[in-house]
């Protein structure tokens, strides 16, 4: 019976799928156990991972018998995806299944950032009143919403944000401004200097590369509109945040909201403590009830599927 390493939390259902045919060693923190992970993947046919485990250098190297390698989400910066290859191992991202999540939470912190009445709550139950400072919030309708690649996640936000009756504008190099998705979305492609310097909120869905690293840079959120709103579920190193917290601090920026940083964890003394309007929440953007059986499910599939071909 071929065997399968789980290294990160799954869903039990989809876990137990796996189970009916094939030998499974699932738990959720042998992420954290560096020395039995490599002790249960040399004889592994299929190891599933999350983002946190790097399937790279002497973890990939262990995988002796490995010809799958499942991904719980899309992102797949912490998989040597070029080695994998390299070794006839396949490597399968749940392509899809979690942007729903991920464009609930860009469009949910930007109701909040916009509006800025719902950090109120501590204020309030102490018995202050702050109705004037908080009679100023803006709401979501008429506003611009600037997506920075705009992939499959990309176009979900995008129609979920022209339901609130904003406009939306993008900025993707991989699509050419004749692409018919343009048309197709209802969606203005621009140019990223132009999407900095006209939208309220601007919200990142690239992949960390080379050449995305630093994208939003400090010099590019000084470009943007005073009081505009930043979100970033994509990865960490693409926005300085530094630069971002800083805006913030001098009341150049509305807010921001960040899933992803660099490093994860972040650790103590870092440019966000104590930083005001920002919600900084720990890479679960894409991780809801209904689309971790989604992920789970679509992953353990396509994994049995190349397992017994």
């Amino acid at each position: 019976m071929k065997k399968i390493v789980i290294t990160e939390f799954m869903d039990e259902a989809a876990v137990a799928s796996l189970r009916a045919a094939f030998n499974v060693v699932y738990d959720p923190t042998l992420v954290d156990d560096a020395a039995r992970l490599m002790a249960e993947v040399p004889d592994a046919h299929a190891v599933i991972v999350r983002n946190r485990t790097q399937v790279r250098g002497g973890l990939l190297a262990a995988c002796a018998q490995a010809s799958v390698i499942g991904r719980l989400g899309v992102g797949l910066d912490n998989i040597d995806v070029t080695a994998c290859e390299a070794r006839g191992m396949q490597v399968i991202p749940a392509t899809g299944a979690n942007a729903l999540a991920v464009a609930e939470y860009v469009i949910g912190t930007a109701m909040v950032l916009l509006r800025g009445v719902y950090l109120s709550s501590q204020a309030v139950a102490s018995g202050q009143w702050p109705r004037t400072a908080l009679s100023n919030g803006r709401e979501m309708s008429g506003t611009c919403l600037g997506l920075v690649g705009f992939g499959g996640i990309g176009r979900l936000t995008a129609r979920l944000a022209h339901g609130l009756g904003m406009r939306v504008v993008a900025h993707d190099p991989m699509l050419p401004p004749g692409s018919p998705v343009w048309q197709e979305t209802g969606v203005h492609c621009v140019s990223l200097d132009q999407l900095i310097a006209q939208a309220d909120v601007i919200s990142l869905h690239v992949p960390l590369t080379p050449e995305t690293a630093n994208l939003l840079s400090a010099g590019r959120i000084a470009q943007m509109k005073r009081g505009a709103v930043v979100i970033n579920t994509s990865r960490g190193g693409i926005a300085d945040e530094a630069a971002v917290a800083a805006a913030l601090r001098e009341g150049r920026l509305g807010g921001a909201a960040f899933d992803v940083f660099e490093p994860e964890p972040m650790g103590a003394g870092t440019a966000w403590e104590g930083c005001p309007n920002a919600i900084l929440t720990p890479h679960v953007a894409g991780v809801t009830a209904e689309s971790n059986v989604r992920v789970s499910t679509l992953i353990a599939a396509a994994v049995a599927r190349a397992l017994k071909a």
